[in-house]
């Protein structure tokens, strides 16, 4: 493999425009980006960035990672016609939603429904549900808990609410009450319960949960009210290491995504209280085994099953000196070495299959950011453009994006490359490799 390109990007460190162009806190501001907060998110700033590069002849962009939908509704407010892959079925809801065009009647209807669910919260009688999430009273006090729970029972009651789209305006608008009353810290990189008790509120539990949704239907309906192109966009519920059957033989000119990172951030703990409240998770065991299918899930009963995890894959991860770091950090921890093994090896999978997806001539884009156990540092970043050298692509170019705020060796890349306009054969040299080829080195 050609020595991967390096270079940094211009960044002016300032406490404005980092975060704003870099991470989610700019989505924030952003419309229907901001509707619902997940640290993980990449920022809207950046996707816009990379659409305006994006050469709409070459096809359609692909994001086999969907998240919260942020490439998905940049495409639609751009006119660029877009296909997602997305694992998780919340996910799935949300991109959808935020993607989706609404009428006034719509927001005429999501008004009533709310209504609705305020006058609930506010009564002292009535249905509810209450999700069976573990030590649920740690995540909301009792009387909030209860005021949640009838508003709830609202939404869920399909009698009241048959028009979908003011559902899912009113579904945005509660989930975003559940984590404004919710007892909750984003002081860190993931969601934390915080620390000492909330400030006191002399307001009826009822009142703040009904204040709260009023609040925030009407940031969600003024995110919705900017009209989205009519460019095609499309959000698959699947798994990004069977790409080909989930697009039905469409091919894309461009893939812009941001993968989860090997870091052991799980992306089914920061969402389980709206999968939970919104139906998605059940039981208790059921974010484990959501997490387990999914690439670098170790949430729950995941991480049992990773402890005794092996692999069956007989080609290795195509990058010189990934046996040795996944050594080095088992013999910190086993766990851990097993869970970076598995990550690249369901990321090769997925990688893999880009190059029957992908149009010739199109370019890859990929946020990742590396990662540090112990002391033993993960260049994700060179490790992915070595998976896309062995699937074929070529002119694998890494780019330091920003410093991460955690361990000072974290960094965010932008990790680029394309597939030749002209290729004899879709055998890709990851297949090669099987066959007894030389190690992918960067």
């Amino acid at each position: 493999m050609p020595e991967i390109a390096v270079r940094a990007a211009v960044i002016a460190e300032t406490a404005e425009s980092t975060p704003l162009r870099f991470t989610f806190r700019g989505n924030k501001l952003a419309g229907r980006h901001g509707w619902l907060r997940l640290t993980p998110a990449y920022s809207v700033r950046l996707v816009g960035e990379m659409l305006a590069q994006v050469d709409a002849s070459r096809g359609p962009v692909l994001d086999p990672f969907c998240g919260t939908g942020t490439t998905l509704v940049a495409c639609a407010e751009r006119g660029i016609p877009c296909t997602t892959v997305e694992l998780n079925p919340f996910l799935v809801w949300l991109a959808r939603a935020k993607s989706a065009r609404y009428t006034e009647r719509a927001f005429a209807d999501a008004r009533a429904l709310v209504e609705a669910m305020s006058v609930a919260a506010t009564s002292r009688a009535g249905d509810s549900f209450v999700p069976n999430i573990h030590k649920v009273e740690r995540w909301w006090d009792r009387p909030v808990l209860d005021a949640l729970g009838r508003a709830s029972a609202v939404i869920r009651d399909g009698r009241r609410a048959p028009n979908k789209s003011a559902r899912d305006l009113a579904l945005v608008a509660f989930c975003r009450t559940l984590i404004e009353l919710a007892n909750v810290s984003f002081g860190h990189q993931s969601m934390s319960f915080r620390k000492g008790p909330a400030a006191a509120n002399r307001e009826p539990a009822g009142k703040r949960v009904a204040q709260a949704l009023a609040r925030a239907l009407d940031s969600v309906i003024e995110g919705a009210t900017a009209r989205l192109t009519t460019a095609k966009r499309r959000v698959v519920l699947g798994d990004s290491r069977e790409l080909e059957p989930l697009v039905a033989g469409e091919r894309f000119g461009t893939v812009l995504t941001s993968p989860p990172y090997p870091n052991r951030m799980s992306y089914v703990r920061e969402l389980r209280p709206y999968m939970y409240w919104l139906g998605y998770l059940v039981e208790r065991s059921d974010a484990g085994e959501l997490d387990w299918r999914a690439i670098g899930g170790t949430w729950g009963s995941a991480t049992s099953r990773l402890a005794t995890w092996q692999s069956n894959v007989a080609t290795p991860v195509p990058f010189a000196g990934f046996d040795r770091i996944v050594r080095r950090i088992s013999e910190h921890e086993p766990l851990l070495g097993n869970y970076v093994h598995r990550y690249f090896e369901d990321m090769g999978r997925h990688v893999a299959g880009l190059s029957r997806v992908v149009a010739p001539g199109g370019r890859l884009h990929y946020v990742v950011g590396n990662s540090k156990f112990y002391d033993v540092l993960l260049p994700a970043e060179e490790i992915f453009a070595a998976l896309f050298e062995a699937a074929g692509f070529t002119g694998a170019r890494v780019t330091s994006l920003r410093k991460r705020t955690s361990k000072s060796e974290l960094f965010e890349y932008l990790v680029e490359a394309g597939l030749p306009a002209t290729s004899p054969s879709r055998r890709s040299r990851r297949d090669a490799h099987a066959e007894g080829g030389d190690a992918v080195t960067p």
